[in-house]
């Protein structure tokens, strides 16, 4: 907490209890720092440094501390560096070269580290406060300014909502993204007041003289991925270089002082973290899988294939087809509504992987730098149908087929038109944001009351997209698209999905494919060394098929995902009916009672898929629960 007004003095017992809410992302030691108008509190997990690491962290006799989550992984490079210029270090950590950093060269400092990172510095000198978040958005970082003046930060939105000044009410623009995309993406939070700081971003915070009540600063960008497409690299010379970048990624996150092993899921990209892993390590790699019951659900085969071309210490457990008794235990941990249902299995891999080792790496992050989804080469195909007529000529057309064309989910795939005729009556960035929703604009319309459509003043998230389309400099289809996902999905999903499910088992997780170097890099390969004849992440593929079996490569994306459809109308269909037609849902005045209970019926009765929006409904109530609750 910081008083951005002046010095009171703040409450040590309130910030200890606040500091102790994330104590499953730090189970290792804890401390709260308290000076007249500033409280740092830490939990840590010790990884690097084990015997002292401890934060709050000071420098400068004092003048300077900082309170960290996460790794920088050229420490000692930096170190080195700032030795040379006459620092002197009391500790062999991570934390303490940041404070050094910040010294010798302010807030550009964080241009200079390479890694995941949220990080507060507070310099008693100036009276600031400076706060920044890695370029990919890996660690979390909230914050708000409360009506008193009080700043308060921290990893996780709990830390915010457990302080008795901070009003929780729900902000009807998150509301609006959430049932768009499934999380609430950045800088919004579920909650009006509270921000997310968002990727590749710094803050400084002034305090203000005499008591006047300070402004709160914009956070400023101090990274941002460029698509140049303009490297003249041959494709043999281009594998080879891919394969090596991603190799010295994987060897700077091998450094640690406590167990440290990957996840396997028979995925390229987990599968090529591993084979990398292997040529660094002279013991064998720890792996961990999770396998399902159910065959259309379970990769472990293709794991299995990995673990014994590098005889690895491999661990699989199978998780039960019916594996949904988290639902509320998610709700606390991710803080606001989130609808990703495969934050069940992975809330099981690292719960598994925690009793192994303390540091996994992962494979997150491949699909969007190298072009894996499908629905990129599905977006391929719809720009070449939109670049061959003017918008207005394919709105006259493709509008009216859209809307009169039926939603057709039980039929095969090539029947399924009604999206793709809407899409192509629209630019790009709205049709990936179309083909990225959960729930269409008109079926949001449809689902959401008239007082909160009234609340939102016209707003839809297509605006967000739009205003990551106006910054990404780029008119290539491929990479406009990857550019939105880097700002979207993958900061308000997988990163978050991935951050909250391995705390709570105080399991610290790195990705090597997004490494920002590594990224900035394949950033300028052309588009068509990553999606080549139908086949996505063709020079990932083609760099690792000395490494990795072909069937690993090249076999259909499965992807982490769980049996929703039929859950909702089998074992959790009681709980789903109780959940999206109870008395949370019908008197919170965001929906339409009537569409919830058309929704419900047509589900069970099998006329229609909705279990995409039925789980997201799910979801919601489970938060709100906890938000009643107070939890």
């Amino acid at each position: 907490m910081f008083d951005t007004r002046g010095q009171r003095l703040f409450d040590g017992a309130l910030a200890a209890r606040i500091n102790n809410i994330q104590a499953h992302r730090g189970p290792d030691e804890a401390d709260v720092h308290l000076e007249p108008g500033l409280a740092l509190g830490h939990r840590r997990l010790s990884v690097i440094d084990l015997a002292t690491g401890q934060q709050p962290l000071f420098v400068a006799d004092g003048q300077v501390g900082i309170v960290f989550n996460g790794e920088i992984y050229n420490f000692q490079a930096l170190r080195a560096e700032l030795e040379a210029l006459g620092h002197h270090f009391r500790t062999r950590s991570d934390t303490e070269v940041i404070a050094q950093a910040w010294l010798a060269w302010g807030p550009d400092c964080v241009l200079r580290l390479r890694g995941m990172f949220a990080f507060a510095i507070w310099d008693r000198r100036e009276q600031t406060l400076f706060m920044a978040r890695d370029r990919l958005g890996v660690k979390p970082l909230h914050y708000a300014l409360l009506a008193d003046g009080t700043l308060v930060f921290g990893s996780e939105l709990k830390v915010i909502t457990a302080h008795p000044g901070f009003e929780r009410r729900i902000d009807p623009l998150a509301v609006e993204d959430y049932f768009a995309l499934g999380y609430v993406p950045d800088p919004r939070c579920i909650y009006q007041g509270a921000h997310k700081l968002p990727a590749g971003h710094r803050m400084l915070w002034r305090r203000a003289a005499g008591g006047q009540a300070a402004a709160m600063p914009v956070s400023a960008p101090y990274w941002d991925v460029r698509f140049t497409l303009d490297n003249p690299i041959s494709q043999a010379d281009a594998e080879a270089e891919l394969r090596e970048r991603v190799k010295e990624s994987v060897r700077l996150r091998m450094i640690a002082d406590v167990p440290l092993g990957a996840f396997l899921s028979g995925g390229v990209d987990s599968s090529a973290v591993v084979a990398a892993m292997a040529g660094w390590s002279s013991t064998p790699v720890r792996t961990c899988a999770i396998g399902f019951d159910d065959p259309k659900y379970n990769e472990s085969e293709f794991a299995q294939m990995v673990a014994d071309r590098y005889q690895t210490d491999h661990r699989l457990e199978v998780v039960g087809s019916d594996d949904f008794d988290l639902i509320d235990q998610l709700a606390w941990l991710y803080d606001e509504p989130f609808a990703d249902s495969s934050a069940l299995p992975t809330y099981r891999v690292c719960q598994m992987a925690r009793k192994h080792v303390t540091v996994a790496l992962s494979g997150d992050g491949g699909d969007e730098t190298l072009g894996g989804y499908r629905r990129y080469r599905m977006h391929l195909g719809e720009e070449s149908a939109r670049s061959a007529l003017p918008l207005p000529v394919r709105r006259a057309v493709f509008g009216p087929l859209g809307w009169l064309y039926p939603k057709l989910d039980w039929a095969p795939q090539f029947l399924r038109a009604k999206t793709t005729f809407q899409a192509l009556a629209m630019d790009g960035a709205q049709a990936y944001q179309h083909s990225m929703s959960r729930l269409r604009t008109d079926e949001r319309r449809a689902l959401l009351s008239p007082a909160l459509q009234r609340q939102l003043g016209g707003y839809h998230t297509v605006e967000l997209f739009r205003q990551h389309a106006q910054q990404a400099q780029t008119d290539d289809p491929l990479a406009l698209v990857q550019y939105l996902d880097y700002k979207t999905w993958l900061v308000g999903d997988i990163n978050t999905k991935v951050d909250r499910a391995s705390m709570a088992h105080s399991l610290e997780v790195r990705e090597p494919l997004m490494d920002h170097e590594l990224i900035e890099w394949v950033a300028t390969l052309p588009s068509r060394m990553k999606v080549a004849g139908g086949e996505g992440k063709f020079i990932f593929k083609k760099a690792f098929e000395p490494l990795l079996p072909h069937d690993v490569l090249y076999r259909p994306k499965m992807g982490f995902s769980v049996p929703l459809a039929r859950w909702l109308r089998g074992p959790l269909a009681e709980r789903m009916r109780g959940s999206v037609l109870g008395p949370r849902m019908l008197d919170c005045g965001f929906f339409n009672r009537q569409v919830l209970s058309q929704l419900v019926q047509q589900h069970l009765g099998g006329q229609r898929d909705h279990s995409d929006v039925l789980w997201s409904l799910l979801m919601f109530d489970a938060f709100l629960k906890v938000s009643e609750d107070g939890a």
